[in-house]
């Protein structure tokens, strides 16, 4: 979580975007780097796992996998791509949702407690992902020009509104939405994290460093903290399924006959 800062004097000083920078655990590897890659392995791991030995009364880790899986398909893949096209999509789709899920749930496992997604490399990586899948299937169905055609041109709209409007939907489609799908989870881990550290770090410093007038001031502030941990939980939840969501939407955008 980051070592307690204390200036000189005594006072508390809060944290910040430097307590996201962590020190190489060897040569150039750092924490968040190993979390990333052990993601992959738990995620891996655990499927393998769990739809090893299928039974017609699942068990409960085969029940979970099944539920995940049946939801990224259904609940993601299918309804924002279609029906005719999903299929091939799925695969992204449910590596999207769970493995930026485990890099969530990481800032609030004990003796891990460090989100990954709070360093904006990392989704900035799955972004590039998504933007280059998106726009490559859109050119595929539709043709370079004809792509292009369909970002910037939507039909049934007056042809001197285009002078405006085709700038526009060009930043949008090739800058906006994509850096936002990035930065989305990026905040929210980022500022989550944060409140956890201020409560978390100001709770230790009022129950170890305070005058005993303030010492139970402390009780409040881990009270905030596992509040806290409990909203942050269902937030690591939803911006990985936004993610998916939105990613999943971007392709049906792309393959769809009209803007």
């Amino acid at each position: 979580m980051g070592a307690l800062m204390l200036a000189e004097g005594g006072t508390f000083q809060p944290p910040g975007a430097d307590s996201f920078v962590l020190p190489p655990i060897f040569g150039g590897v750092t924490k968040p780097m190993v979390l990333v890659v052990l993601s992959a392995i738990i995620v891996g791991a655990y499927f393998v796992i769990a739809t090893r030995n299928l039974k017609l009364v699942p068990s409960k880790g085969q029940f979970a996998a099944e539920f995940i899986y049946e939801f990224s398909r259904n609940k993601i893949a299918r309804e924002q791509i279609g029906a005719k096209d999903f299929r091939p999509f799925v695969p992204l789709i449910f590596a999207l949702f769970t493995f930026i899920l485990v890099n969530n749930i990481y800032g609030i496992v004990p003796f891990v407690q460090f989100p990954t997604m709070a360093r904006i490399g990392f989704p900035l990586a799955l972004m590039l992902v998504v933007y280059l899948t998106f726009h490559g299937v859109g050119i595929k169905r539709h043709g370079l020009v004809g792509y292009f055609k369909h970002v910037m041109f939507p039909p049934g709209v007056p042809k001197p509104i285009y002078v405006i409007l085709a700038p526009i939907e060009f930043l949008q489609k090739f800058i906006a939405q994509p850096l936002a799908l990035a930065i989305r989870v990026f905040a929210a881990m980022f500022a989550g994290h944060l409140m956890l550290l201020v409560f978390t770090l100001g709770g230790e410093w009022l129950l170890l460093e305070a005058t005993a007038g303030f010492k139970p001031v402390s009780v409040v502030a881990f009270a905030f903290s596992i509040a806290l941990t409990f909203v942050e939980a269902l937030i690591q939840v939803l911006q990985a399924y936004i993610f998916a969501l939105l990613s999943a939407n971007f392709i049906g955008a792309a393959l769809a006959e009209e803007h």
